[in-house]
């Protein structure tokens, strides 16, 4: 395929997908189900890839279990223009994550995923508000977990900012700079700065390792968006009902900790620990044979392989991690379930090479994902629309009488 990265497809290759006519395509166009624009080269439109695939599952009934699959085409679909998914990657704002992490940093995804060009949001000066009150919960909560010490302190953050609640596009960028130095900080039990936050995380977390700063730079990139995922989601319905951008990254954070979710980097963590001192073979055949999944391999998008995963596997592989675990274990566990390696493995691979502390695979993938959750809330509240999606009803029919509670004794 060669429309834009596989983003697009022609009107013969749509309908093929399909198995319909032509006509019952352009039908299909104008009832709004698939999106289509004129090709910049010609006078033919194109269509969008993502809405003819995403049809396709609603007509055609897979094999899969509805409750189980990874996407469910009756789900919400909303209108962005920060990110997409295809096979090669998320896409930001046009920019190919997997390209923009080989030299990038995380304030210069920030900056592309808030459509920023007025405002440097990550000046020196722009630094967080810290009261009185935020730092007595940050010190109490010194030794919680690092996600549930950021929602404490986040919870006071607002009323700490005289503009929380700005409404113009680039102050809200400008707050979302403080958020980010504001969760990166707290996670770290440090105080904000102006350092690059690849570079505050390596210095308090790997000082002795070389190579941490530009493998936690990558790491953090690859981790700054992937569209509508259940936290990104979450935060977006928050900020729909007007909240501003610090309580919408806090429902992003509770909804992240889910083991469906950011949590699924620990549950690969303990598969990395349970590999250190054990051949890979017999493990995987014997968890295989048990029936067990492995956390950190399949994915609902990228049946071939996580692009993200295997750019900071790659990465961790010219640094010197061990072979075991950036090449054979992926390797072994393709072979014996044919799901390929996601970036949570990557992760796990990238903490244990790091020595990072337990629970830090939640803890970046948070600071990192805290972008795009700001990315998509201001989008939200620049809509101002309220996120009410209608429940099908699959209860009792309507009429039926309650049942009398008897009495007691």
């Amino acid at each position: 395929m060669n429309n834009s990265e596989g983003l697009y497809l022609s009107a013969r290759e749509a309908a093929a997908e399909l198995a319909i006519s032509p006509a019952t395509l352009y039908a299909y166009v104008s009832r709004g189900l698939i999106r289509s624009e004129p090709t910049p080269d010609s006078r033919k439109n194109r269509y969008r890839a993502e809405d003819v695939r995403a049809l396709k599952e609603r007509r055609v009934p897979s094999p899969e279990p509805r409750g189980l699959r990874s996407f469910d085409a009756d789900l919400p679909v909303m209108d962005t223009e920060i990110s997409t998914i295809t096979e090669d990657g998320a896409i930001y704002r046009g920019v190919n994550c997997v390209d923009l992490a080989e030299n990038d940093t995380l304030e210069h995804a920030a900056t592309l995923l808030w459509d920023v060009a007025g405002v440097d949001p990550f000046a020196p000066d722009n630094q967080p508000e810290v009261s009185k009150e935020m730092r007595t919960i940050a010190e109490a909560a010194r030794r919680a977990a690092p996600i549930d010490r950021a929602i404490a302190v986040l919870a006071l953050a607002a009323g700490a900012d005289p503009r929380a609640f700005t409404r113009a596009p680039d102050g809200r960028a400008m707050v979302g700079a403080r958020i980010v130095r504001l969760l990166v900080a707290t996670m770290l039990n440090a105080e904000a700065s102006g350092e690059p936050l690849h570079q505050q995380v390596a210095r308090v977390w790997a000082p002795d390792n070389k190579h941490a700063p530009d493998l936690i730079r990558r790491a953090l990139v690859l981790l700054a968006d992937h569209e509508l995922n259940a936290s990104t989601f979450t935060a977006r319905c928050a900020a729909s009902t007007g909240l501003n951008l610090y309580d919408s990254v806090i429902a992003g954070l509770a909804a992240l900790k889910g083991p469906k979710h950011g949590g699924a980097g620990v549950l690969a963590s303990q598969l990395v620990k349970t590999l250190v001192d054990r051949d890979v073979e017999p493990v995987v055949r014997e968890r295989v044979a048990l029936g067990e999944r492995f956390a950190g391999f399949g994915h609902g998008v990228y049946k071939r392989g996580d692009p993200r995963a295997q750019s900071l596997l790659n990465a961790l592989s010219r640094a010197g991690a061990p072979r075991k675990f950036t090449r054979e274990v992926p390797e072994r566990i393709i072979e014996a379930t044919g799901e390929f390696v996601n970036i949570d493995y990557a992760l796990a691979v990238l903490v244990h090479a790091l020595r990072l502390p337990a629970g830090s695979e939640l803890a970046l993938f948070a600071m990192a994902r805290s972008v795009g959750w700001i990315a998509h809330a201001s989008e939200q509240l620049q809509h101002g629309k309220l996120i009410r999606p209608r429940a099908r009803y699959v209860g009792p029919a309507p009429g039926r009488r309650a049942r009398a509670t008897p009495p007691k004794g």
